[in-house]
């Protein structure tokens, strides 16, 4: 079989044998939610194409995943939406299954998977679709490939967890240029000559039933006949391929070139806004990086890499201060992210922060706070720091927090709360019910942070936070534009 996708980037969930009498290929798409850039695609494709069978690409929506709500259902949603028009111009069979109520799409993907050759799916290092594939993979009679299609680097590149960004922007610098000789190809099925399905196996045409058209069109009309167990209201913009593209375009053209200036100040609204669409896989870190090549006119970027900067910050591709400034959080504090949760077996584990961490925070556990607030006058940002109730406000209205006082936003938490557990506790809870990007590697990296990971000892020891990094909402309010930001969050 011709494999155009990198061995380091397919991991075998079973030892099942490819089974070529059968009818044709799964791709279970479960994290990139996308037609393009995609090495599960590829990959599943490839095996198609070398079987001669054709390629069946499911994506279904459960409705008891943790926090599910009409926010993160609508955006997936808008995305299946502009799913089923990409795949509608290929040769493969897209099934966008929405489930109806709980319990409902138990089984389906055994059923499926009796007459698959094998199955095919995204390989995500952490929240529920870590261990359902792990318990998914034994039960198959099939294989169960997963493929990392995460970043522009391969998780498992790496043999372990690097503590620190400088210690991952090293293994980055040394790995780029082969990361970046292979690719996904953009659009995988353009001229994929398939072997066509004649009709929906069995299954879906009786118990499993897809979304139409016409439901996928009207996403808050479906959701609202369903019974999900949270009331978080949709967000003001959409999801999918097509909204992630407009704003990619956005950012590149109109931001990108400030972004240095401009990212830390609130008022300036500085930021990419990718974050929710990339942890959707609604768009791909190696398409995002594309775009600003495209912009900087580089077309060969393997022959810019400089191994004296090995190491260094921002000085990834030799690009302009913006591009670079960029890449950092892009294919390094992102990327790092995702190594973190692949070598650990639960990365929001307080027990996983670092010893030093641990240890001060554990001295100062006992500190008396001056302020101290229930999970519930968080979640209502009922506290007397306008600025935090600003960022947590934000949160609820637009599943997002803006970058510099997202950081703030969990120190804060930290100091007003019993414990530093109950801290990081409270922030996993309040970002995953909120964030549009929450339950991600990259929100687990930023919410762990604020308690050390990735960070070093600071002095002066402080009360509560000992020699972890300190903030404060003063001295924000000193460095950064921030009228706008306080009006636009007011009460």
């Amino acid at each position: 079989m011709k494999n155009t996708v990198p061995a380091v980037r397919l991991r075998d969930l079973n030892e099942r044998k490819v089974a070529p009498e059968n009818d044709y290929v799964l791709y279970w798409m479960i994290a990139a939610r996308r037609a393009s850039h995609s090495f599960a695609l590829q990959h599943a494709r490839d095996l198609a194409l070398a079987l001669g069978k054709p390629l069946v690409v499911l994506e279904a929506l459960r409705i008891d995943y943790p926090h599910a709500c009409p926010r993160l259902h609508a955006f997936v949603l808008q995305g299946m939406a502009d799913n089923l028009a990409a795949f509608a111009r290929t040769r493969a069979s897209y099934v966008p299954y929405v489930e109806p109520a709980q319990g409902e799409a138990r089984g389906l993907i055994e059923a499926l998977a009796k007459r698959a050759c094998a199955v095919v799916t995204d390989d995500y290092p952490t929240f529920f679709l870590r261990p359902m594939l792990e318990a998914t993979g034994p039960r198959l009679p099939v294989p169960l490939i997963a493929v990392d299609g995460n970043g522009v680097l391969p998780m498992r590149r790496a043999t372990r967890a690097w503590p620190t960004a400088r210690g991952y922007r090293g293994h980055l610098h040394k790995h780029i240029a082969e990361a970046l000789a292979h690719r996904p190809e953009a659009h995988p099925l353009a001229r994929a000559r398939l072997a066509e399905l004649a009709r929906l196996p069995e299954p879906l045409r009786t118990t499993w039933r897809p979304a139409t058209e016409s439901q996928l069109a009207k996403p808050l009309e479906l959701i609202a006949k369903l019974k999900l167990a949270s009331d978080v209201a949709p967000v003001a913009y959409a999801g999918g391929e097509r909204a992630a593209r407009a704003q990619l375009q956005r950012f590149v053209t109109q931001k990108l070139i400030a972004y240095c200036d401009d990212r830390n100040h609130p008022d300036e609204d500085g930021g990419s806004g990718l974050s929710p669409y990339l942890h959707f896989g609604h768009i791909a870190a190696d398409e995002v990086l594309q775009a600003i090549l495209d912009y900087e006119d580089v077309t060969d970027p393997i022959a810019r890499i400089d191994p004296k900067n090995a190491g260094e910050r921002e000085k990834l591709l030799g690009l302009s201060m913006g591009a670079e400034a960029f890449l950092e959080q892009l294919l390094v504090w992102r990327e790092l992210s995702y190594n973190t949760c692949a070598f650990s077996a639960d990365c929001t584990s307080y027990k996983t922060l670092p010893a030093w961490a641990q240890a001060t925070l554990k001295r100062h556990a006992k500190d008396e706070r001056p302020w101290l607030y229930t999970l519930e006058q968080l979640d209502a940002a009922e506290t007397h720091d306008p600025l935090w109730n600003a960022a947590q406000r934000q949160l609820r209205r637009e599943g997002r927090i803006h970058n510099y006082l997202r950081m703030l936003w969990g120190k804060k938490v930290l100091e007003w709360s019993p414990t530093p557990e109950a801290a990081l506790e409270r922030l996993i809870w309040l970002n995953d019910r909120y964030a549009v990007d929450g339950r991600d590697p990259n929100s687990y990296a930023g919410i762990t942070w604020i308690f050390g990971r990735y960070d070093r000892a600071w002095g002066p020891e402080r009360p509560i936070f000992g020699t972890v990094r300190y903030m404060t909402s003063d001295s924000a309010a000193r460095k950064l534009r921030l009228k706008g930001y306080l009006k636009r969050y007011a009460k």
